[in-house]
This record gives structure tokens, C-alpha cells and sequence, in this order.
């Protein structure tokens, strides 16, 4: 008989998260305490009531709103201190929540206010980041960190960042992606930067089919060449009644990663509800579906909460954690022997127990 899916039970599973982005994920208390540095006025400045007031600001329903939520937390993302602090403790929050595994994404662009140059960021980042794994790991709970370097497909700096991708390969950034506002800016404004990256064999995923449907997937697939997507949730506009149109064949047929963020969707309105959230679904159709957090401060979540969310109104049980957490390696940007060696030795390993 296995053991039940408790939360401290689902906490000591292995998990590999995608989709995440550092400006959404810092400690309530760290903003309060950066904020009285810098000057910048919270809402409020207790830790818990700032907490709630983001996971309630974003609950609006729209993607536009929902991002506007990060003005507080770039707000004191400009330093060398402040990002060193908040790339260090989002590592170690990820250790103490069973990742094992976890690309973070993040705009350089966005933290230049503070008279930091876009490769300065860049260093800064990654510098808090190897902090945090060598803390985590001294621990005894590793956790690898892969970055993901943004631009924001409003703004003209989209092949700027793409260069960057390309300039810290080797120092850590292990790929590429677009945010922001989907509506209104395609992908495909920028295929100058995705050519780029193919030509550097730099890979890269791509926002689409949160707030715009199926379009916005054909085009960051067939047009810019995404080896995954972010949030993917429209693809369902391409199934009726089990029956897989052309564009979701090809999602399904050629193992392409949907990186799905249930809360988050929730919110942005981009899904009703946990139970009725089309990540069941596709799993169940054989979609390689991985589970996110997308926001962990916006969304006041954890990859723990979100398995338990879809394990308590879903339905879930260890193997279909297991499933989505197998497939977030499958399609990690890393090399292959590294995939499969976590695989292997730690994410099958640390699952045989509760199934």
C-alpha cells in the first residue's frame, strides 16, 4: 500500500520545473526589506499582508494586469546586491521544495535602472545562482539551475538578449525565451533573434497560447522554430471530441514540452479551474505536458502546491507526477547524458517509494 499524497510527502519528491521566472519569485520579506533600501513604496510592508495583496492583485483574469504585478518586485532588482539576494535565495527556496531540477527566466533589460550594463545583470545573476546550488547542495538537497535569458516581445531589445543567450552559453544560460504581452506582438516580430539562435545552436521556447490561441502556437513553431512552448493551453482549440487537428498532432506527434502553469492560468484567466485545467487532459492524450509555477510570489505557489492542487481536484497520483516530472527532463535544455542521468538516479529512484 503506498504511502498518501500529503503535502510533506509531496514535498520529498523529486521535481523539475521549466517554467519560472525570477522577478516573480521573491521571498515577500526580501521585497519589504529591499524596498526600504531603495526607496521604492509597497502597498504594504508586512511580509504576510504583501504576500496576500499580490496573489489577490493577480487574480484578475487578464495577462495584462497580472504582469503589472511586477513593478515591485524590479523594483529592487536593479542592484548588484539586490539581484545577487534574489537569485540566491530563489535557488535555495527551490531546494527546500524538492526541485531538483529548475531553468529560471528573467529580462535583463528590466534591471538596468540601477546603472548595470546587460552583461553585468547577466554575471550578477548567475554568480547569486551558483550561490545558491553550492549552499543547496552543502545541504544535502542539490538542485541544478539552468537559465533562461527573455526579451520582451513589446520592446525592440528582443535581439539584444538573443545575443546575450549566445555570449553565456557556456557560463550557465542554457537557452532563450520571449515575454510579455502576448496580444498584439507575434512571435514572428522577431525572427531576426530566433534566426540567430538556430544559427548558434542556442534552443529556445516561446510564450503562446496563454492569452492567444492557436495562431500564436503555429507561429512559434512553424515560423520561429520553438523546441518548447510556454503555457500551451489553446492547443486544446485544436481537439474536438478526442480528435487532434493538424497543429496539435504535430505538438503531440513530435514531442514538443508544454510548459503549463495551472494557477497561473487560473488567473490570467487562461483556465476556469484545476479540475477542468487542460493539463489532465493532454496528459491522458499523451501530450509531453510539464508542470510550473510560472510566478511563485504572484501566483503564491509551489511546485508542491501544484502537484497537490491537481492530485486533491484532478484526480493525480504519484505517476502522474512522475510522468510530468520525467518529461520536463526529457525536454530540458540540457545535454542528453545529463538529462537521463537524472532521470536515472534521481527523479525514478526518489518516486519508487510512493508508487
Amino acid at each position: 500500500m503506498t504511502a498518501p499524497l500529503t503535502d510533506s510527502a509531496l514535498r520529498l519528491l523529486p521535481k523539475a520545473v521549466l517554467h519560472d521566472h525570477l522577478d516573480g519569485a521573491l521571498r515577500p520579506a526580501t521585497v519589504v526589506e529591499l524596498s526600504a533600501e531603495v526607496g521604492h513604496r509597497l502597498p504594504t510592508t508586512d511580509p504576510d499582508e504583501l504576500a496576500a495583496w499580490y496573489v489577490a492583485a493577480a487574480d484578475s483574469g487578464d495577462l495584462v494586469r497580472y504582469i503589472a504585478t511586477f513593478e515591485h518586485t524590479l523594483a529592487v532588482m536593479q542592484t548588484r546586491a539586490g539581484l545577487l539576494r534574489t537569485a540566491e535565495e530563489y535557488v535555495l527556496d527551490l531546494a527546500a521544495d524538492g526541485v531538483v531540477y529548475a531553468e529560471v527566466r528573467y529580462a535583463p533589460e528590466l534591471m538596468l535602472t540601477g546603472g548595470l550594463t546587460l552583461p553585468e545583470v547577466v554575471e550578477t545573476v548567475q554568480e547569486g545562482l551558483a550561490a545558491g546550488m553550492a549552499k543547496a547542495a552543502a545541504a544535502g538537497t542539490p538542485v541544478r539551475v539552468g537559465t533562461l535569458l527573455c526579451g520582451m516581445r513589446m520592446f525592440d531589445r528582443v535581439r539584444e538578449a538573443a545575443d546575450l543567450a549566445v555570449t553565456f552559453r557556456d557560463a550557465g544560460v542554457v537557452g532563450f525565451d520571449i515575454a510579455g504581452a502576448e496580444d498584439g506582438f507575434p512571435p514572428a516580430d522577431h525572427l531576426d533573434a530566433f534566426a540567430h539562435l538556430r544559427r548558434e545552436n542556442v534552443p529556445f521556447t516561446i510564450h503562446a497560447g496563454e492569452a492567444h490561441g492557436l495562431p500564436s502556437i503555429h507561429q512559434a513553431l512553424q515560423v520561429c522554430g520553438a523546441q518548447r512552448i510556454g503555457h500551451g493551453v489553446r492547443i486544446t482549440d485544436d481537439i474536438v471530441d478526442g480528435k487532434l487537428g493538424r497543429l496539435a498532432g504535430w505538438v503531440l506527434d513530435r514531442r514538443i514540452a508544454l510548459e503549463m502553469c495551472p494557477t497561473s492560468n487560473l488567473q490570467t484567466g487562461a483556465a476556469t479551474s484545476i479540475a477542468e485545467h487542460p493539463i489532465t487532459a493532454l496528459k491522458d492524450l499523451g501530450f509531453r505536458v510539464t508542470l510550473n509555477t510560472d510566478n511563485r510570489l504572484v501566483s503564491g505557489t509551489t511546485m508542491t502546491r501544484e502537484m497537490s492542487l491537481l492530485v486533491e481536484q484532478a484526480g493525480w497520483n504519484a505517476a502522474d507526477l512522475r510522468t510530468v516530472t520525467v518529461n520536463a527532463l526529457k525536454s530540458a535544455f540540457l545535454p542528453y547524458d545529463e538529462r537521463t542521468a537524472l532521470i536515472e538516479d534521481v527523479v525514478l529512484p526518489g518516486y519508487a517509494a510512493a508508487l
